[in-house]
């Protein structure tokens, strides 16, 4: 069965491609429309900037694009995705010092944006109903009966490279334009009210140079780890900025890597030059030693536009009918959290079981429809929001509509840095919070789900407890000017290993 003709997707980035994959089974034809020449390969283009710079694909976000598209892990890693666990390959400063190495319940998947973006692609260009239109940028939309009971988007207009201008009918249209997206201004001029919109820019820049990493054989024997984490400094007295940064040496398919330094509110390196000045400042010195070992092969990427900015469709007194928001179009996040494409994989599955529903039952996509779809959607968006205003808010630079008055801010910014160090603490030496730790990182478990668990609860305050005994089972805090120890502290390992070694 089908709900319609034609579906049309703005936009041919992750959260569009996304959106193809729930719309091809219910609709003849998928058309999705995107301004830039796509490459065949994975290669930088245009229309993504922030491709130049490391992606996270949490959990939840693979394990959704996988459900969109059967054997999209597998394709990605065969690839050259790298399937990691963070806990043993991740060399991580935390506080004062080098976290402890050990497993965890949490594994995830290593690539370049412009890499998942491609396996993505192939993957949607396997689908026959499925047409992606290149070189055509988006220029209005259609509508009918504009803010009214009735109020429908019928279809797009866009402008040709040939500078032509085309109208395309569609049954349904999806804003995928990212968070640069005009559709809410059409919106407007079409008859509906204006959006409101809530926003909280905590004034994040971060900047990146990409690396060819030594072969493994000419890689200094101390590095046992794949991927390097230094977080902010929680030291108060004087420092220098480099100390509040956040730092990744990020790796990705084909022997690379991407180094990344961003922080909140401080400006960021531009140049080469003041890029690996900067990088021998931050508070580890592997991180500019490891950079030192490896072949630069870019220039320095900076990125700025990064607030957090939720365009609330779901509170206009009457929803358009005939388009959905999915992505940075409807809810843009700090990049800091990772959880863009995974909130847009998020969408795009919710707005498939809807188009199920309604195929099955044979019910119209009128207004409730849409409006069914936007509550939905509005609960799954919450949790990644949450957890960025959890942060961002705590930030004196920080602007915008959801920003604290000046005491709550205070509060919550002495409160961020211990209650991080007692969750990440306790996820050491209690598998239980562990697992619920890493949830929430994936999108899987909101904060407050976490923290209303009894046994999380009890978790916390027994790890609280042995701490000010000094009864540690894992140590922490190794010495941040040294190489990380690459010791496996998980339960059992330290002996299995010494057994080992005294029988060779």
């Amino acid at each position: 069965m089908s709900l319609g003709r034609t579906a049309v997707v703005l936009g041919g980035s992750m959260a569009g491609l996304c959106a193809a994959g729930a719309l091809a089974p219910h609709f003849d034809e998928v058309l999705v429309l995107e301004r830039d020449e796509l490459p065949a390969d994975a290669e930088h283009r245009r229309g993504v900037p922030q491709s130049k710079h490391p992606h996270f694909l949490l959990n939840s976000g693979r394990r959704a694009i996988s459900d969109l598209f059967p054997g999209f892990e597998d394709d990605l890693i065969a690839a050259g995705g790298l399937h990691l666990m963070p806990s043993m390959d991740a060399a991580y400063l935390e506080g004062a010092g080098w976290a402890s190495r050990k497993q965890s319940s949490m594994t995830m998947v290593y690539s370049s944006r412009i890499l998942i973006e491609r396996v993505l692609r192939d993957k949607v260009r396997e689908l026959s109903n499925v047409v992606i239109r290149e070189g055509v940028s988006v220029s209005g939309i259609e509508t009918a009966d504009g803010g009214t009971s009735r109020g429908r988007v019928t279809g797009v207009t866009v402008s040709t490279a040939s500078g032509g201008e085309e109208r395309i009918a569609a049954d349904l249209v999806v804003d995928a334009l990212g968070r640069g997206s005009s559709v809410s201004d059409w919106l407007v001029a079409a008859g509906w009210p204006e959006t409101p919109v809530q926003t909280l820019d905590a004034k994040v820049t971060y900047t990146s140079r990409w690396y060819d990493l030594p072969a493994p054989e000419d890689r200094p024997s101390s590095w046992w780890w794949q991927h390097l984490v230094i977080m902010p400094t929680q030291d108060k007295g004087d420092h220098p900025p480099e100390h509040e940064f956040l730092v990744n040496f990020f790796p990705i398919e084909g022997g690379r890597t991407i180094a990344c330094m961003g922080s909140w509110g401080i400006d960021m390196p531009r140049t080469t030059e003041d890029f690996v000045a900067s990088a021998e400042r931050v508070r580890a010195p592997l991180f500019a030693a490891a950079m030192a070992a490896c072949e630069p092969t870019s220039e320095v990427h900076l990125t700025r536009s990064t607030g957090n900015k939720w365009r609330r469709y779901d509170q206009l007194p009457q929803v358009p009918s005939g388009i959905v928001f999915i992505g940075d179009a409807i809810c843009a996040f700090n990049p800091f959290y990772a959880q863009g494409i995974s909130a847009a994989a998020g969408s795009a599955l919710i707005l498939r079981s809807h188009l199920q529903a309604a195929d099955e039952s044979g019910r119209p996509l009128d207004q409730s429809f849409f409006q069914r779809f936007l509550a939905e959607q509005r609960k799954g968006l919450k949790v990644p929001w949450g957890m960025a205003m959890a942060r961002d808010r705590g930030y004196e630079c920080a602007t915008g509509t959801e920003t604290l008055p000046s005491w709550q801010r205070r509060i919550l910014a002495s409160m961020t840095w211990p209650a991080f160090n007692l969750i990440t603490g306790a996820a050491r030496e209690d598998a239980v919070v562990d697992e619920h730790f890493a949830r929430v990182f994936n999108l899987d478990e909101s904060l407050a789900d976490m923290m209303r668990s009894p046994r999380v609860l009890g978790g916390l305050l027994r790890f609280k407890v042995r701490s000010l005994l000094g009864r540690h089972t894992v140590p922490f805090g190794f010495d941040a000017r040294q190489d990380p120890p690459g010791t496996d502290w998980t339960p059992g390992a330290r002996d299995e290993q010494t057994e080992m070694a005294g029988h060779r």
